[in-house]
């Protein structure tokens, strides 16, 4: 019994059948979590966490909803992983990535129960996948040359993705939003220049989308409240240097007056920084930090906007939008860039004052400002908008389209099925096996919407033994519907980041056939 004393004590192993069925079900099980929000008619799911404050966060966002999770089971980390990513890469169908996956390891292990060996499955999975992609390349369409056509297949794709998420009600109105805003960025995917900004109160039909930049503050008392031409020095520097700060500081004098002469000295060392910066020839001054009465007075006398404790986020934001840079020293003004824009006003949104840039440097930067009953409601609001958002500016880059509504995936599993039938030997069992877990896209559509999938899905696949046929689920009427007449599209992009990445996930946890757990470092009873 040699081989028993190779882990140390607290360490254990799971081999061959064992393991693979622990990573099967955690698999699974992840899935089927977020199997219900998928679609039109999916639900949400409410997060609430354990830590201090018990944050409440409302989502059907597959990728929210994974990254909440603590989760032990090896397999299903995988699963959350290929969600964050797609998050990342193409903003959207994160839910979908995780129901393929979960579906192909549920097709897999009735294959692995059939003794077909794992790599087998994995070299099907994989031609299957490759014949799926380039069933899709067939199809698409392209617009990019017609630019009223591309835009309606913007919209189009706009609607399709928040038709699943909570802005479904006010779907036309946001997608001209997203689609607004996207258009603006010129086909760059820095979606940085587009700012949300989240005020509660109103509805959400009334949110809007701004030009320019919207800075979340108040305008100092006694300042200008509108600027013309502005020339922006953004800066992350103290300024509440003028006075001696009682607290912390030690100061040894032999009376009173010496403190007041500490304390002149300090205040002209703050005048000098004040003159500097006004030396730059600016009327707005930026700063992230504290701006005391004192330097705000001076500014206020030179004519000078003075915004302090903007927030990180914004005052970065707002160097890239108006071509400034931050500085933070400002000896030598030739060196410091200025952001630039053409007026600077306060507007008031809700109750809350806020100001506004208009005519920045960077065109293509606007604000969406949402509104809603909320917090709740505006944090999945911007969520869902970023989906949008995302697939929009992929789309601009890479114009192909796809028609959506579980069409995409059927006729994938056409093609698929029809490999199968051509590959002789045990890989047709794996590839006929991905066909089925293709149709689970449709099928979970389906079924959370309430339909009978199962009748739903023979039709369907009755529909696609005709040529160039535009059937899929119209979740609306329950029943099989033209999805080029209904204007229902996806990105390209987002389908295939979907099938890959399942793919590999799904190979990556066949690949499993020992889960070993290392002990838990021992802690020392430091007394």
């Amino acid at each position: 019994m040699a081989n028993d004393r190779l882990l140390k004590n607290e360490a254990t192993e799971e081999k061959g059948e064992r393991a693979r069925m622990a990573s099967f079900v955690g698999a699974m099980a992840i899935a089927d979590l977020v199997k219900t929000t998928l679609g039109p008619k999916g639900m949400d799911k409410i997060l609430q966490s354990s830590g201090r404050g018990r944050s409440v966060t409302v989502t059907n966002d597959g990728a929210t909803i994974l990254k909440s999770l603590h989760i032990d089971n090896p397999a299903a980390k995988v699963l959350v992983d290929i969600s964050k990513v797609q998050d990342d890469e193409v903003g959207d169908g994160t839910t979908s990535v995780v129901v393929l996956a979960g579906e192909l390891l549920r097709e897999a292990e009735k294959l692995v129960a059939a003794k077909i060996h794992p790599m087998t499955i994995i070299s099907g999975y994989r031609m299957a996948a490759e014949c799926a992609q380039n069933a899709l390349l067939k199809k698409v369409m392209d617009n990019k040359e017609d630019a009223e056509k591309f835009k309606s297949d913007l919209m189009k794709i706009a609607m399709t993705t928040l038709s699943s998420k909570i802005l479904s009600q006010d779907k036309e109105h946001f997608a001209q939003l997203a689609v607004d805003a996207v258009m603006r960025l010129k086909g760059s995917t820095n979606l940085e220049s587009i700012q949300i900004i989240k005020k509660p109160g109103g509805s959400l039909i009334d949110s809007f989308l701004d030009e320019g930049f919207i800075l979340d503050k108040k305008i100092g008392i006694g300042q200008p409240k509108r600027i013309e031409n502005a020339k922006i020095l953004i800066a992350n520097t103290a300024m509440d240097t003028d006075k001696v700060k009682i607290y912390g500081a030690r100061v040894r004098v032999d009376s009173m007056s010496r403190v007041a002469q500490i304390e002149g000295a300090e205040k002209e060392k703050m005048k000098e920084k004040v003159e500097k910066i006004i030396a730059h020839g600016i009327n707005c001054f930026i700063n992230r930090q504290l701006i005391y009465n004192f330097p705000e007075e001076l500014f206020a006398d030179a004519g000078i906007l003075a915004i302090e404790h903007a927030d990180f986020d914004g005052i970065e934001r707002l160097a890239l939008v108006t071509g400034g840079e931050i500085a933070s020293t400002f000896d030598n003004p030739e060196s410091v860039k200025l952001g630039h824009c053409k007026l600077i006003e306060e507007i008031m949104i809700g109750e809350d004052k806020l100001i506004h840039f208009s005519g920045v440097e960077m065109g293509q930067a606007c604000t969406i400002v949402l509104r809603g009953a909320s917090f709740h409601v505006l944090d999945e609001a911007e969520r869902s908008l970023h989906d949008a958002l995302c697939v929009l500016s992929q789309t601009v880059v890479d114009s192909r389209v796809l028609l959506g509504g579980g069409w995409p995936e059927m006729v994938m599993s056409k093609e698929v099925d029809e490999l199968a039938r051509k590959t002789p030997g045990k890989r047709s069992h794996a590839i006929e096996a991905f066909s089925r877990a293709l149709q689970a896209i449709p099928t979970t559509i389906a079924d959370n919407a309430g339909l009978d999938s199962a009748e739903l899905i023979s039709q369907l696949r009755a529909e696609h033994h005709r040529e160039d046929s535009k059937a899929g689920i119209d979740v609306i009427t329950g029943a099989v519907g033209d999805m080029e007449k209904l204007g229902i599209s996806e990105a390209f992009k987002v389908k295939q980041a979907v099938l890959l990445s399942a793919t590999e996930a799904a190979e990556m946890i066949l690949r499993v056939d020992e889960i070993i757990t290392c002990a838990p470092r021992k802690r020392e009873d430091r007394m």
